[in-house]
């Protein structure tokens, strides 16, 4: 679809969708790993209770993301600006960049927390890691797809397609 000036906004759909990733991956993260399965706090280096106030707190800037992400996603929509195919990037660039930056940095840097307190913990920050590397490489993948001509909307879906087959709505 194409906005009323006929430019898409292609870097500001990347980035709004980027922000709902990183804000989506810290809530699956939070909600699955910190509640579900108590596997870890986001801090777990003191009490019980910095560790809940730590959850409390990430919780609170993943929500800050995510709507921020969407009222952007929404004005794009609104003024008929967004690029899907970047959009979609951005959303697999986001995630996958939270997943590795919290593999890497939180698990191993600054070590605030682990995957799992086991033995064999390799295995839970290979896996980890891998999603996140998966997650990147499909945001990538999409991205470089996206640059090569952005998505139109045409009776057969999301694709490039000829100006003719478009949808005016």
């Amino acid at each position: 679809m194409e906005s009323r000036s006929g430019i898409l906004d292609t870097r500001r759909s990347l980035l709004a969708t980027a922000l709902i990733g990183v804000g989506l991956m810290a809530a699956i993260d939070e909600i699955v790993f910190h509640q579900l399965l108590a596997w870890h706090h986001f801090f777990d280096r003191a009490t019980p209770a910095i560790g809940l106030l730590s959850d409390g707190l990430l919780h609170a800037a993943e929500l800050i993301l995510l709507v921020a992400g969407f009222f952007l996603f929404a004005e794009l929509r609104q003024r008929r600006t967004l690029a899907v195919g970047h959009a979609w990037a951005g959303l697999f660039l986001g995630a996958g960049g939270f997943q590795l930056f919290d593999g890497i940095v939180d698990h191993k840097v600054l070590r605030v927390h682990q995957v799992r307190y086991v033995e064999d913990l390799w295995l839970y920050d290979l896996g980890w890691n891998a999603a996140a590397l998966l997650l990147l490489l499909i945001g990538a993948l999409l991205w470089r797809r996206a640059r090569r001509g952005a998505l139109t909307r045409c009776r057969w879906g999301w694709r490039r397609c000829s100006p003719a087959s478009t949808f005016s709505a």
